[in-house]
């Protein structure tokens, strides 16, 4: 007999999550890894993405990590090696990784502009670039983006990190109209306000907190845990008929 739950079963297959070593990123991990999947973190810091690595395999969840900068143009060349190295293939891509400066406008400088492209844009493009050929040849794959509330509305202080995610929701769209008629789909997540090292700036402020709260549907500002299933859900075969779409996890935030 059919059973509903094997469309979210992820056993067998393997993620790898950029920005997987702490806050959305490691929840998206966490969240894939609970539903069967190994996971391969990338981040910067080696240091951090052992620790990360350790609170994931401590819960049985199968953790690998690949330290690259994400800034930097060859990034994606590194991944990929240490990939073919470790005979890992990766059947999800979760772009995850990201920074935001929260500079005025007038005080953002042409680097730190880069950099905000680099993170957000280029790399998540390069990383597909490189990975969804295996997993087209495999006629099974999954790219997942996070796109922001910056994808549609603007925030004070941060012009480049809002350029670049309303960038992500068309690089979503893009790289869906690529690959998914070879069986690999792109969407891409976008969150309201969650707690994240990202995020702490807003967090400490509890006034703004709490307005943030109030601005959501639900009234409160989200929780990590709360990003598990729209993952597993574009991460799995549940989703297969869903490609090029921003599922808004942000508890109403952008509907009012």
């Amino acid at each position: 007999m059919f059973q509903l739950s094997s469309l979210f079963d992820l056993t067998g297959k393997t993620a790898l999550v950029t920005g997987g070593n702490s806050g959305i990123g490691e929840a998206m991990a966490r969240g894939l890894g609970l539903a069967g999947a190994d996971v391969v973190l990338v981040a910067r810091r080696p240091e951090v993405l052992k620790e990360a690595a350790a609170r994931l395999q401590n819960e049985g969840i199968g953790t690998h990590w690949i330290a690259a900068d994400l800034a930097e143009a060859e990034a994606a060349e590194i991944v990929a090696a240490a990939l073919a190295k470790a005979a890992l293939k990766v059947d999800i891509l979760v772009n995850a990784a990201g920074l935001n400066l929260r500079e005025p406008f007038g005080q953002v400088t042409a680097a730190h502009f880069d950099l905000h492209m680099a993170v957000h844009l280029r790399a998540p493009f390069l990383l597909a670039q490189k990975l969804a050929p295996a997993m087209a040849a495999r006629h099974w794959g999954r790219i997942i983006n996070l796109a922001s509330l910056q994808s549609y509305r603007a925030f004070a202080n941060s012009a480049p990190y809002g350029a670049a995610k309303g960038g992500v929701a068309q690089l979503t769209r893009a790289l869906a109209q690529e690959w998914s008629p070879h069986g690999v789909t792109c969407n891409a997540i976008g969150p309201g306000f969650f707690p994240t090292p990202l995020t702490a700036a807003v967090f400490a402020d509890t006034r703004r907190a709490a307005q943030n709260a109030q601005q959501t549907a639900i009234g409160r500002n989200g929780i990590l845990s709360d990003l598990y299933g729209a993952t597993v859900f574009l991460a799995s075969d549940a989703s297969a008929y869903v490609t090029g779409q921003i599922l808004m996890v942000d508890g109403g935030f952008t509907a009012k």
